[in-house]
């Protein structure tokens, strides 16, 4: 059983829809867990609002838009869990040995929009991230989820638990330049903290070159051609950059997750 840690809205809908689709094809448990256990609905600037003459470029392309609306009839998705209820279950399914409703892997879709924050904040979200991705379950971050992961803290050492890790995230790039298309009607839209996502993620790794930019000029990927976008693997984590890069990721953390179901993966590569 995969769980998605959702906020309480304005999340990326490709980022959360391309992963989620590839793995309930692939006839995986997908639920879904929110702050306060209530359906949350993503950043609708990107599913309807629009960007004016920038939409074609900055929106929701119609594909991804289509398994965004398949998402949101899913009866998981309709019935999430909050943040509270899933850290006590992966703490009681730890306990008990081959229980079948255990979490077996944890995705963390991006967002740049207000209500990303209900998620990268909440100290159980983190904790909860914490947990499953140092018991060595397959994780898969993209964009600001990634912001997650580095916030998150291994107990063992109180470090980040992308310390010693190898990740990409939003850079820097994509993010100014989004944020300077749009600022003069749309004000900090694009810009969620002061603080880039690539710099605050730099910051949680034991060597800054650990943070992987990719290509200067990324290119959207397709369901055709999903060796446009880029991903950084490092044992069981798995993270992506923007929207672009999905359709790469949703495959590289299926397989992941099969991988580990087939007991190939160790926690750190």
């Amino acid at each position: 059983m995969i769980l998605f840690l959702l906020p309480a809205g304005d999340y990326d809908p490709t980022e959360a829809a391309v992963p989620w689709a590839a793995l309930r094809d692939a006839g995986f448990e997908v639920r879904f867990a929110t702050p306060g256990g209530k359906v949350a609905l993503a950043d609708p600037r990107l599913t309807d609002l629009g960007f004016s003459w920038l939409s074609p470029w900055l929106m929701t392309r119609r594909a991804e838009l289509a398994a965004y609306r398949r998402l949101t009839e899913d009866p998981h998705f309709l019935a999430p869990s909050s943040y509270a209820q899933s850290a006590e279950h992966a703490e009681s399914a730890a306990s008990a040995e081959a229980d079948p409703a255990a979490f077996t892997g944890l995705f963390v879709p991006g967002g740049h929009a207000a209500g990303m924050r209900t998620l990268l904040e909440d100290a159980t979200a983190q904790q909860l991230f914490a947990r499953l991705f140092t018991r060595g379950l397959p994780v898969g971050a993209v964009c600001h989820g990634v912001l997650l992961a580095a916030r998150a803290k291994d107990p063992a050492t109180g470090r980040s638990v992308l310390h010693g890790r190898r990740t990409t995230a939003l850079t820097s790039l994509l993010e100014l330049t989004g944020w300077n298309l749009t600022r003069l009607w749309l004000g900090r839209y694009y810009r969620t903290y002061r603080t880039t996502v690539q710099q605050e993620v730099t910051a949680a790794l034991a060597d800054p070159r650990h943070f992987l930019a990719g290509p200067p000029l990324p290119l959207r990927d397709t369901a055709a051609r999903p060796g446009r976008g880029f991903t950084v693997k490092d044992g069981n984590y798995v993270s992506a950059r923007w929207p672009g890069d999905c359709h790469r990721l949703a495959a590289d953390y299926l397989a992941l997750v099969r991988a580990h179901a087939a007991g190939a993966v160790h926690p750190a590569g």
